[in-house]
């Protein structure tokens, strides 16, 4: 009897262990227009209580880049692995297999190895980009009004032949999370997830909020009162290259918007309050899936990814939306929490290494053990597994102007330095030098100053090591507008 107990004991470790062992799940949010606007960072307006709560079962970074602060490019180098530089994508006008056929996606890759592949929503910027790697696709759909009155503008504005077609930049309508896109796409999550029980899978939920239009259940805009925000100094950093902000036309293309000069107070609590409203719905779509995932038990071997393809401004600088190379755009939320199986997992911890979200592909090929392909990124599961671990010595990003001109950035945490130069010859054209030791603001170009002397040559450094102006003219195959 005593041996059969023993063997029984035997057999159930060994069924425990290899429990343990099982290839992990993915499961990733995938937020467009996010910045680090959060309660678990320190926001002292967000209302994030379900993102917060992902933040206490993993490790959340305080230090992570994006490689350009644009949609499209951003996301091509999330799912490839490989930096805008690399593809010669910097705009959102050319789609990934236009031009790159040959590449090994993570979809593609993971599909490959016999897992269920799913995309919900906006994942890459352009919903026909590796289509056949999905197992699962939800396209990601267009911005839609609920409101009768902006139903029937858009209606109008359609008639008089309005190019490009945009109606109100928020709306507040009092219907529930589904009248809206992403609420859809959590239920498109969920309803996916009942049917992957027996399945492992890589499943990215793309939510598009808080991307413009602000348009969010009116529950989440009562959450806030709109008097309580504080509007954001509009004074630019002194000595800034004149390239440096764009003219945020993103958001002056909506109605209502003003086309020229900087926004009134009123205006401008308004649209802050459509941010955090925004944020906070899909903040609530983030609760809806991973309370399923408890519910199916399969949280225990599911790695949960939580991070966004750029930052964005809501009136600092006296600018809107992203599309630069300053800090506030190029910083971006990164949370994860490895599978609760997992028994070495680190949980509530938080990480400054300088972490880059290319490094997200290399990283899942290392979680999953398979052999991927090469990657301008590196693992960093090392660091989520013992969060003190130290990072890169720099992260870098990029943004052009036009073709001509190609602004280079990196920063080693403290520190941000930025080149403007030729896109053909490499020749510096202006530099910048900030300080974000306490902040995502700086108000001054310290580039040139005695005192800075020595940061700015270390920096200069940094950044050549990584996009060294020996190399070449930037590789561009599209255009870039200016």
């Amino acid at each position: 009897m005593k041996k059969i107990i023993l063997l029984i004991c035997i057999i159930g470790s060994i069924l425990k262990g290899a429990a343990q062992n099982k290839t992990p799940n993915v499961l990733i949010f995938y937020v467009d227009d996010l910045r680090a606007e959060l309660g678990c960072y320190g926001s002292p307006t967000a209302i994030t209580p379900n993102i917060d709560k992902l933040a206490t079962q993993g490790v959340k970074f305080n230090k992570a880049y994006v490689q350009q602060a644009i949609c499209a490019p951003s996301r091509m180098s999330t799912l490839t692995g490989l930096r805008p530089q690399t593809l010669g994508i910097y705009s959102i006008f050319t789609p990934l297999r236009k031009v790159h056929k040959e590449l090994v996606t993570m979809p593609q890759l993971f599909k490959k190895n016999g897992y269920k592949t799913i995309s919900i929503g906006k994942v890459y910027h352009h919903s026909v980009d590796d289509k056949s790697s999905w197992t699962t696709h939800f396209p990601k759909e267009k911005n839609s009004y609920v409101k009768p009155e902006n139903i029937a503008l858009m209606e109008r504005l359609k008639a008089e032949g309005v190019k490009p077609l945009k109606g109100p930049a928020f709306e507040d309508a009092n219907v529930e999370d589904e009248a809206y896109k992403d609420g859809r796409a959590a239920k498109y999550a969920i309803e996916t997830l009942h049917k992957l029980k027996k399945d492992k899978f890589l499943m990215f939920v793309g939510l598009s909020k808080p991307h413009l239009p602000f348009n969010a259940p009116k529950k989440y805009w009562d959450l806030y009162n709109k008097d309580n925000f504080k509007i954001p100094s509009r004074e630019k950093p002194e000595g800034m290259y004149r390239l440096a902000l764009s003219k945020w036309g993103e958001l002056k293309g909506y109605h209502g918007i003003p086309k020229s000069g900087d926004l009134n107070d009123d205006l401008t609590r308004t649209l802050i309050h459509g941010y955090h409203a925004s944020v906070s719905y899909i903040d609530a779509q983030v609760g809806k899936v991973m309370q399923t995932l408890e519910e199916l038990d399969l949280r225990k071997n599911t790695m949960v990814i939580f991070m966004s393809d750029h930052g964005y401004k809501i009136g600092e600088y006296g600018a809107w939306c992203k599309h630069s190379n300053v800090e506030i755009d190029v910083r971006v939320p990164l949370i994860v929490s490895r599978e609760t199986n997992y028994k070495k997992r680190k949980v509530g911890k938080t990480s400054n290494a300088l972490v880059e979200n290319v490094d997200i592909f290399p990283t899942l090929v290392d979680l999953c053990g398979l052999e991927g392909p090469e990657s301008d990124g590196k693992s960093i599961l090392p660091i989520i597994n013992k969060p003190n671990t130290k990072g890169d010595k720099v992260a870098t990003s990029v943004y052009a102007r036009g073709d001509k001109i190609m602004g280079v950035t990196a920063t080693d945490g403290v520190w941000r330095f930025t080149e403007w130069r030729d896109s053909k010859t490499q020749e510096v054209l202006s530099a910048e030098l900030y300080e974000h030791k306490n902040s995502s603001l700086s108000f001054v170009n310290l580039s040139g100053q005695a005192k800075y002397r020595k940061v700015e040559d270390k920096m200069r450094r940094l950044l050549e090591s990584e996009i060294p102006k020996d190399q070449g003219a930037f590789l561009q195959n599209d255009k870039p507008r200016k």
